[in-house]
């Protein structure tokens, strides 16, 4: 059994052409994606929106080894299609700010007029104050910066969710 495994992901765009290279180093002291006390697994549906196609496969990849089900898209047309297909099972949205198209903000607003209570995470190689700065931040609408560990994603997401089930429960 390989313990200790740790993933660093770099996306490099030399000449606007998209790159990407994942590296493995092992760190003795890691963290395993999901404790062996963790009492239940998580749970739920996520439209992931991601243009660049590593970061797209790796990130799906993470979240159902977390036991999510993730319905993977590329752009804000695929999503749109996704959702409607699927609505009564998407728990969350996780876009890309950027992307080719219809940006992720205003595929956000799109979702949230089919669906109010919607909760999204936008994901965003600029700064969070540039991405707030553009009225990113509403109720139920969160960011994770990119990169981010397995952990800093696992644990965003299931803080999400989970807000959204006390919400439900004090309701």
């Amino acid at each position: 059994m390989e313990t200790g495994v740790h993933l660093r992901l770099r996306t490099r765009r030399p000449n606007k052409v998209n790159h990407a290279q994942l590296t493995r180093e092992m760190f003795p002291n890691s963290l395993p994606l999901l404790a062996e006390t963790d009492p239940l697994r998580p749970h739920g549906t996520i439209l992931l929106v991601e243009d660049e196609t590593f970061l797209l496969e790796v990130t799906c990849e993470i979240l159902e080894s977390a036991g999510y089900r993730v319905l993977k898209t590329r752009n804000a047309a695929e999503a749109i299609s996704a959702f409607r297909q699927f609505q009564t099972i998407v728990r969350l949205l996780m876009t890309d700010v950027v992307l080719p198209g219809q940006n992720g903000r205003d595929l956000a607003n799109d979702l949230r007029s089919i669906c109010p209570d919607l909760k999204i995470i936008f994901i965003s190689r600029y700064p969070e104050n540039v991405v707030t700065r553009h009225g990113i931040q509403e109720d139920g609408m969160f960011y994770l910066p990119k990169p981010f560990s397995l952990q800093t994603l696992t644990r965003k997401v299931r803080q999400v969710l989970e807000q959204e089930e006390t919400e439900e429960s004090n309701a």
